[in-house]
């Protein structure tokens, strides 16, 4: 019985530190945002509670509807992008071919570079006037695009030239907001790749030979074979993707930021509509309610994923 008091007292005091951390800059900056989303708090510090009204007047913003909307299709598009491509790449990075390391690299590097110098190098990319993506468009003969200056829906912009004129609620994201996808996919599909590498290797090689002795194809190994067997890998990458994706700001506030978020606001998303609240004009408590709503939105969406697609998750 001594023994067992004695490895457990040694077990917390191993975890003690790190849970010092999380709960000092964690636990507690969660509790004291939540407390302060009930009180009329500006630059000049707390003016007095109030209760629900920070949330009643979120409901009722349409800034804040906007920005959601953003966000979503940020999400939407980013997330199955950046999967499927990884998926891909990892596959084909999990070939006996020579210089595979040089490869592997060049896929990563990505990851290890700064997200502000990236967002700044894709800026001058997608400069209108001089930069590289209008010139590759033109070389296929495609007009000269506005990209992060544009607030159509993209669906809009290929319509529009056969007559067909939507409505701007089904234009679909603007082509500002796709550009910072089609950018934040480049820098986070590395990170995706080496999880998936590691989950591919980690998978049996008898497993595709008795699929081999029973007459399975290629296609029919990766669907019935790598596919399960990757499940657990996959899931955690969703998982972590869909949650980091709910969390863009810097890209955001690189490419289209100050003073108004894009184009007509297009890609102005959750985060980015926090920090222009808390930290621009200082409406603290304000803030705070977005944040909140911001986490249980990100909470939700997890709980979902678990209930919906863990089940479906082939752990052995």
């Amino acid at each position: 019985m001594k023994t067992h008091r004695g490895t457990l007292l040694l077990a917390l005091l191993f975890i003690f530190p790190a849970s010092l951390i999380v709960f000092v800059f964690r636990l507690v900056p969660v509790i004291y945002s939540f407390i302060v989303s009930f009180y009329d708090w500006g630059v000049a510090g707390m003016k007095g509670f109030i209760g629900l009204d920070n949330y009643v007047f979120l409901m009722k913003d349409p800034e804040f509807w906007q920005s959601l909307v953003n966000t979503f299709y940020y999400v939407l598009y980013t997330v199955p992008v950046t999967l499927v491509l990884s998926l891909i790449i990892a596959i084909l990075l999990n070939q006996k071919i020579k210089g595979l390391g040089i490869y592997r690299v060049i896929y990563f590097l990505p990851v290890v570079t700064s997200l502000v110098a990236v967002s700044m190098v894709w800026k001058w990319i997608f400069n209108p006037e001089i930069g590289l993506a209008n010139y590759m468009l033109s070389l296929i003969g495609i007009p000269r695009q506005l990209w992060l200056q544009e607030a159509k829906g993209v669906f809009q912009l290929m319509l529009s030239p056969v007559g067909i004129d939507l409505p701007r609620w089904a234009g679909g994201p603007s082509l500002a907001l796709m550009s910072i996808i089609i950018m934040s996919v480049w820098k986070g599909v590395g990170y995706n790749v080496v999880i998936f590498l590691a989950g591919l290797q980690n998978i049996g090689e008898q497993y595709y030979e008795a699929a081999k002795l029973d007459g399975a194809n290629r296609f029919q190994q990766f669907w019935h074979v790598t596919l399960p067997l990757l499940s657990p890998t996959t899931f955690f990458v969703l998982v972590m993707t869909t949650i980091t994706s709910f969390q863009v700001f810097v890209q955001i506030y690189m490419m289209t930021g100050p003073p108004v978020g894009g184009p007509a606001g297009t890609t102005k998303v959750l985060v980015y509509y926090l920090y222009e609240k808390g930290f621009e004009t200082f409406e603290s408590g304000y803030a705070s309610a977005i944040a909140f709503v911001l986490f249980m939105i990100i909470l939700t969406l997890t709980i979902i994923q678990r209930q919906v697609i863990e089940p479906r998750v082939h752990y052995d």
